[in-house]
């Protein structure tokens, strides 16, 4: 066992703890352990009632992270030290922002007005402003379900920013891979992982060699087509010669030639996908946003 962190019978033992104290089933506690890890704390509390959270001085910070993620008026009780006997101490998030963790601390959080969902098709308000024109909510729901991202996924995403955040909320346990060679979309990539507390967000400037030893093998692209796009394709299948791609794009001579750029590296099984979202405006007049296709294949 690494030192400052809890082994599997303290872990039980603290969720016995806060089970009997909170007169609830374990089943309805989460848990999270985050000592030396860089894990998707503030997410996990947003969708969760109850949270059983096992901190280091790794994280000194956190209870700061939670006020500035609004859980300023959560109730929290926390103690410091591995075993139960260390005094357990219940306070308002907002009480302790400025108490730093320094040793083992455990860490539980209520708020039963919590909505225990996954938030997927995020509105484009919640995001960061800059230069990023985001696509459309409803939009980003559909990308999501066809890149069935899972927990332990490493995905790659060129110039995908909302896409990104979203991504990373289900990846947990894996890497979000962001190419953003724009130096006002890298900054409001950078603001967008702050703001959402995502830390398997991995932010590279371009698609070169250099680039790509330094991240994870992906198993997925998705890429916000333009003319770098066949680039774009060869690159990543030096990486990963068995690659899946989603390829966006609103241009009709891109997508003429997708077909073929598909068969010159050997990706199969092509889909095409256009989505076309019309909502009413404020006089009730029915408006279309852009109608993006979605162009599905793999290397099998």
């Amino acid at each position: 066992m690494a030192k400052g962190s809890y082994d599997t019978n303290q872990i039980l033992a603290w969720m016995g703890y806060f089970a009997r104290t909170m007169e609830t089933s374990p089943e309805k506690i989460k848990l999270l352990d985050i000592c030396g890890k860089q894990k998707n704390v503030i997410p996990f509390v947003e969708t969760h009632k109850r949270v059983l959270i096992f901190a280091d001085e790794f994280h000194e910070d956190l209870f700061y992270e939670f006020w500035e993620a609004g859980f300023g008026e959560y109730d929290m009780w926390y103690g410091v030290g591995i075993g139960e006997e260390g005094q357990v101490k219940k306070v308002k998030i907002r009480d302790v922002i400025n108490r730093k963790i320094t040793a083992p601390t455990v860490i539980f959080i209520l708020n039963e007005n919590t909505r225990e969902s996954y938030r997927i098709g995020m509105k484009n308000e919640m995001f960061s402003k800059g230069p990023i024109k985001y696509v459309g909510h409803e939009i980003r729901a559909v990308i999501m379900s066809m890149l069935g991202v899972d927990s332990q996924d490493t995905i790659c995403l060129v110039d995908a920013e909302s896409i990104a955040i979203e991504a990373a909320f289900i990846a947990g346990d894996g890497t979000i891979i962001c190419v953003e060679n724009d130096k006002g979309a890298k900054e409001t990539m950078e603001d967008n992982v702050k703001q959402f507390g995502v830390h398997n967000v991995k932010i590279i400037p371009d698609l070169s060699q250099e680039s790509m030893d330094s991240i994870p093998t992906p198993r997925l692209s998705f890429i916000v087509a333009n003319k770098h796009l066949e680039e774009d394709i060869a690159r990543l299948l030096k990486k990963n010669p068995k690659m899946q791609f989603v390829i966006y794009t609103l241009e009709l001579n891109i997508l003429s030639g997708i077909k073929e750029l598909f068969s010159k590296y050997g990706i199969e099984n092509m889909e095409v996908t256009q989505i076309t979202v019309s909502k009413t405006d404020k006089n009730s007049i029915f408006v279309t946003q852009p109608s993006p296709w979605l162009i599905t294949g793999e290397v099998l």
